[in-house]
């Protein structure tokens, strides 16, 4: 954003300029200077800051939804929520993340590629030992899975992507699901070292263990997306305002809807005995006078006090007093 000067420092300046104090060509260098941008190549910016902004928002909505569904699996305290969203090479990626870590490889059909959830160690041990019986206090071990523990991780990860499934369904419908469980980042070659993947990074509490789960996301394969990333798309795509005739014709439907409206004679409170005992012959007193007004409910709600009577031979009540409603709810 460019710097707007005051009047004052204005005419500073240009009493700086009329005394010698300052050169105008030396100025000039100054702004040409302030427009070469620095750019690296290999480092190619493929997401837009409003792009970055949505995926911001999509995961935010998938850190509330891995919170609960961890939290109901692991019956402890978890709390996830997203750390940073940036764009990198993937193998700055890969080369970022544990030498021996928790790699979900997976695939989003219709989106054609694959994409990964790489979990922390610490977090994915902790989670391990918490399924297992334990406090969720083990702290990373070398070595390779067990073929129990692997069948357990990719059970308790494949039905965490139903979630990133759900935090995307605004965008596209899709059907995330899990291709490989991997150790080792050497062995994942997802797509060239130099391809552009957005890298969603969650903090991650489970119990008192921390670490960081990683989404990665190549470029190529969230392109055919691009367009509905944008805000221009999710104001386009908004649904507009009702018209006038739709309007009409929704207030004519809802007069025509039928509603039931009860008269009550009173009330009356007796025990469950009594009730066996009831014979014909028997009276239960109500609480209202044969005087009073009836209470008139419609649905289930107090509205009307009305008199009983006859019309044309039917019986019928007379509204007397239309019940406001906060009398209503007393009521």
């Amino acid at each position: 954003m460019t710097e707007v000067l005051s009047q004052s420092e204005i005419d500073a300046l240009l009493a700086a300029l009329s005394s010698g104090e300052m050169n105008a060509e030396e100025l000039k260098k100054e702004e040409v200077e302030k427009k070469v941008k620095v750019y690296d190549f290999k480092r190619a910016l493929r997401f837009s800051k409003d792009q970055i902004r949505t995926l911001t928002r999509i995961h935010e909505n998938y850190a509330r939804l891995l919170t609960t569904y961890f939290s109901a699996q692991l019956r402890t305290f978890v709390q996830i929520s997203v750390a940073s969203v940036d764009q990198l090479p993937y193998d700055e990626f890969i080369r970022s993340i544990p030498k021996m870590t928790i790699l979900n490889i997976f695939e989003a059909e219709p989106l054609e590629g694959r994409m990964v959830m790489e979990v922390n160690p610490n977090i994915a041990f902790a989670m391990l030992e918490r399924l297992l019986g334990g406090s969720g206090t083990t702290q990373n071990k070398a070595g390779a899975l067990t073929e129990i523990e692997t069948t357990i991780m990719e059970r308790i990860f494949s039905r965490a992507l139903t979630s990133f499934a759900e935090a995307w369904k605004n965008v596209i419908e899709m059907e995330p699901e899990l291709e490989l469980l991997e150790v080792n980042p050497q062995f994942m070659q997802i797509v060239s070292p130099n391809e552009t993947v957005a890298v969603i990074s969650f903090s991650t509490k489970i119990g008192e263990t921390t670490g960081m789960i990683n989404l990665c996301l190549p470029h190529v394969v969230l392109e055919p997306l691009m367009i509905k990333l944008s805000a221009h798309y999710w104001l386009s795509t908004q649904k507009k305002a009702r018209d006038e005739r739709e309007i009409q014709t929704l207030q004519r439907r809802v007069q025509k809807a039928k509603i039931p409206l009860v008269a009550e004679l009173g009330t009356a409170t007796i025990s469950v005995g009594e009730f066996i005992n009831l014979a014909v012959g028997d009276v239960i007193q109500l609480d209202r006078r044969i005087e009073d007004d009836l209470l008139v409910r419609i649905g289930q709600k107090p509205k009307f006090l009305g008199r009983p009577g006859t019309q044309k031979g039917r019986v019928a009540i007379m509204v007397e007093e239309v019940l406001e409603e906060e009398v209503g709810e007393d009521e």
